[in-house]
């Protein structure tokens, strides 16, 4: 998810995928969620009607990217305690919608752009037209936002703050001071939808039984104790799930974290095509060593309330384990596995900040998306999905030598 000095660092996208450039063509700008860079496939200048073939569309839409984009929804159901399940299912496929629409948005935008700078890309070459590209977007913004109903409203609610930002960022945002810190909010709000999706919500009161058209349970709340029947006084209270924020507030912490991993690999993108300073690199390198110390931190039984209640991590609607210590040593190479697939390409950008050494490292950081993604699963108790995660990484790798994730 190398190299090859591109035409412009700005941060292209609407996503957490910050440019990947391995094994890419000559054009570096970066980005995720309409994420742009490689130059790819520069002939096909050829046009087929403006619809395309299955492959101009694969590679307007960098399929190869799609596998950072699962972890999102699984990271956030295993922060509030909940094994994958229906709702988790929804969110992913409703990311996966929202992520491609913002691909095909930002080619749309930037197709005057590339008319100069990249030729080749399907919609500049002919091979697909503007047009179709923008009906894919709303196509599929709307199959997303569809998706994340059926999950439920807290979930279309996440869904649609998502594809506004998305949507703000390619079509104003991106090179903008702003770009960055949206690019950042895009990845955080995916996991939030992932975690609202997943976590069940308080149901309404049910009344308990009427008389007179009047329901019991009212009866009993204006009704003094000293008044009430013994059997109705003396009732337990069934417990409920709790309300949404309560339900979700495990899940920003680890949302926090991934949208700090990609606000720092996004700053330092947008230098990436023509050098710059150290400061950039550096800071991603302070940042990214200070997520993977904190990953390694032990969650707060008091933070999750699912944690005190142990149980089996799988299966739908099932919470997750406490962190034990075999647990928690995972957890500790899952941290050295993220940090080393940044740390070094990010040390050698700082000592020479040229093109090619600062596209490397934003490779490296759209690589570690994937493995972060499994730590705050692991972290969470959800080893099983850590460690589904992680299987994914070769297979994105292996099919990003055949279409272009930039």
């Amino acid at each position: 998810m190398t190299r090859a000095a591109g035409e412009r660092g700005n941060h292209r996208g609407a996503w957490g995928n910050q440019g990947d450039c391995e094994n890419r063509g000559d054009c570096g700008r970066q980005g995720d969620y309409g994420h742009r860079g490689g130059c790819g496939r520069q002939g096909g200048s050829g046009n087929r009607g403006g619809w395309g073939s299955r492959g101009d569309w694969a590679e307007l839409l960098r399929i190869s990217a799609l596998f950072t984009v699962p972890g999102d929804a699984l990271a956030g159901a295993a922060a509030v305690g909940r094994g994958p399940n229906r709702g988790t299912a929804l969110a992913v496929c409703a990311s996966l919608c929202l992520y491609e629409a913002g691909m095909a948005l930002n080619d749309w935008a930037d197709r005057d752009i590339d008319a100069i700078e990249r030729p080749g890309r399907p919609l500049p070459s002919g091979r697909i037209a503007p047009a179709a590209a923008l009906a894919a977007a709303t196509g599929l913004t709307a199959a997303g936002l569809a998706c994340a109903a059926a999950a439920g409203r807290p979930a279309l609610a996440t869904a649609t703050a998502l594809a506004g930002t998305v949507w703000a960022y390619d079509l104003g945002l991106k090179n903008t001071l702003a770009g960055p810190p949206t690019m950042a909010a895009t990845r955080a709000l995916d996991l939030l939808l992932g975690a609202a999706a997943t976590a069940p919500t308080a149901p309404r009161p049910a009344a308990v039984g009427s008389a007179g058209g009047a329901p019991r349970l009212a009866a009993v709340r204006t009704t003094p104790a000293a008044l009430r029947p013994a059997a109705v006084a003396s009732a337990p209270s069934t417990p409920r799930p709790a309300g949404v924020r309560s339900a979700l507030r495990p899940a920003l912490r680890p949302a926090v974290l991934l949208g700090a991993h990609t606000l720092a690999v996004t700053e330092v993108s947008r230098r990436e095509a023509v050098g710059g300073s150290s400061a950039a690199p550096l800071a991603a390198l302070a940042v990214g060593t200070a997520i993977a110390w904190t990953a390694t931190r032990r969650p707060s039984r008091s933070a999750n309330p699912a944690a005190r209640r142990p149980a089996p991590d799988v299966g739908a609607g099932h919470r997750t384990r406490p962190v034990s210590r075999v647990a928690a040593v995972a957890g500790a190479v899952l941290a050295g596995g993220y940090a080393a697939t940044i740390a070094r390409p990010l040390a050698h950008a700082a000592l020479n900040p040229s093109p090619y050494l600062l596209q490397r490292a934003v490779g490296s950081g759209i690589r570690a998306v994937i493995p972060l993604q499994a730590v705050l699963a692991s972290r969470a108790g959800a080893h099983r999905t850590a460690a589904g995660l992680l299987a994914l990484m070769p297979v994105a790798r292996r099919l990003s030598r055949k279409v272009s994730a930039t």
